[in-house]
C-alpha cells in the first residue's frame, strides 16, 4: 500500500517517538541501488594467455600430471580467485574468454613440447613439463617455438616477434572452424535447432528421442532414454537454449521444476554459456542434478562425433629429418 504525505509525517513522530530515525530516512539509506560492474576491471583480472603458461602447467602437475579442459579450467579459476563477473566475460561468439586464454596457453605449450599432443581430449603433461621453471626468459621462448611452426593463412601478415604479448593470440586456422559452426547455429530455426540437438542426442547413445517443443525455445524441449546397460536406463528431459548471451540460474529453477516428477535427469543445451550462479544451481545439494552444455563443451561434441564437420589431413614439414642429411 502506498503511503501517503500525511501518513509519512505521523509514521515519522511514531518513529521518533520510539526511538528509531524517520520512516523517510531509513527508506532513503537502505534503498536498493543497481550494482555496477566495470566490464574493463573485470576483463583486467583475467590473465593474458602467456600470464597462464605456468599457471597451466602447475594446474595439470596438481591434477597428477593430466586433466580434462574443463578440470584445468575449474582449478585455475579458483586458484586465481576469479570473481564470476570475470568468468562470465565472453567474446564476440560468445565463448568464455578466460577459457579462451587457457586454451591458447595449451597451444603453445604443445608447440613448445610441454604438454602432449593428445587428440583424446585430456591435456598431459610431458617430461619437460614436469621439470620447467616458467619465468619471462621461457615464456619468450615458447612464444618464439610456436612461431617457428608453418603459420596458418590468416597468420602470414601477421607481426613476428619473440616479445612477450598482452594482446589475444593470432586465430589460427584450424580453430576458424569453431567460430563458423557457431554462427550455423545462430542462424537456425528454433525447430531445426531443437532437432539438431535430438539428433546429437542420438548419436551420443540416447534412445527414443523425442522433439516435443518445436514451437519455441520455452520449457521442456523433448526427453529420450539414456540405457547405462540392459538392467539400468534413466528417463532424460532437455531443453534446448539458442542464445547468444549468459543463461543464468533462473532457467536452471524454472527447468527442474518442470521436470520434477517426470524424469531422473535433465539437460539444458545452450549455443551461449551459463553464469556462475547457473552452474552452482545445477548441482546444488538436495535436488536433482541437471548436465549444462555450453557452446564450447557442444562444439567439442561436434569435433569428437565429427557431427557435421569433416576432418582435413595437415602435414607439417619435419626440418629436423631434412637437417640429419647435411654435413
Amino acid at each position: 500500500m502506498k503511503i501517503q504525505s500525511s501518513e509519512k509525517r505521523s509514521t515519522d513522530w511514531l518513529c521518533i517517538i520510539v526511538g528509531f530515525p524517520p520512516i523517510t530516512q531509513l527508506s532513503k539509506k537502505f534503498a536498493i541501488k543497481p550494482k555496477l560492474v566495470n566490464n574493463a576491471n573485470v576483463k583486467d583480472e583475467i590473465p593474458t594467455y602467456s600470464d597462464l603458461f605456468g599457471a597451466v602447467l602447475d594446474a595439470l602437475k596438481e591434477l597428477g600430471g593430466s586433466g580434462k579442459p574443463s578440470e584445468v579450467r575449474d582449478y585455475l579459476a579458483k586458484k586465481l580467485a576469479l570473481s564470476d563477473n570475470a568468468l562470465e566475460v565472453t567474446k564476440k561468439n560468445g565463448e568464455q574468454l578466460f577459457m579462451n586464454r587457457v586454451q591458447w596457453a595449451r597451444f603453445y605449450l604443445v608447440k613448445s613440447g610441454y604438454i602432449g599432443s593428445s587428440r583424446r581430449g585430456v591435456w598431459a603433461l610431458t617430461d619437460d613439463g614436469r621439470h620447467v621453471k616458467i619465468d619471462d626468459e621461457i615464456k619468450r621462448q615458447i612464444i618464439a617455438d610456436a612461431a617457428t611452426v608453418p603459420k596458418p593463412k590468416n597468420m602470414a601478415n601477421a607481426k613476428e616477434s619473440n616479445e612477450i604479448s598482452n594482446s589475444e593470440p593470432p586465430n589460427a586456422e584450424n580453430d576458424g572452424h569453431r567460430d563458423q559452426l557457431m554462427e550455423f547455429l545462430y542462424s537456425m530455426s528454433p525447430g531445426a535447432f531443437e532437432r539438431l540437438c535430438q539428433r546429437l542426442l542420438r548419436e551420443s547413445g540416447f534412445e527414443q528421442v523425442v522433439v516435443t517443443g518445436r514451437s519455441g525455445d520455452g520449457g521442456i524441449d523433448g526427453n529420450g532414454v539414456l540405457q547405462l546397460n540392459p538392467f539400468v536406463s534413466f528417463r532424460v528431459l532437455f531443453q534446448c537454449k539458442r542464445y547468444r548471451n549468459t543463461v543464468g540460474s533462473p532457467a536452471i529453477r524454472d527447468f527442474r521444476g518442470a521436470m520434477m516428477g517426470r524424469a531422473d535427469k535433465g539437460i539444458i543445451i545452450t549455443t551461449g554459456t551459463f553464469s556462475q550462479d547457473a552452474i552452482r544451481e545445477a548441482v546444488r545439494d538436495g535436488v536433482p542434478p541437471i548436465e549444462l552444455v555450453d557452446g564450447n563443451k557442444l562444439v567439442d561434441m561436434f569435433e569428437s562425433l565429427e557431427f557435421g564437420l569433416t576432418q582435413k589431413q595437415v602435414f607439417e614439414i619435419n626440418e629436423n629429418f631434412f637437417a640429419s642429411f647435411e654435413d
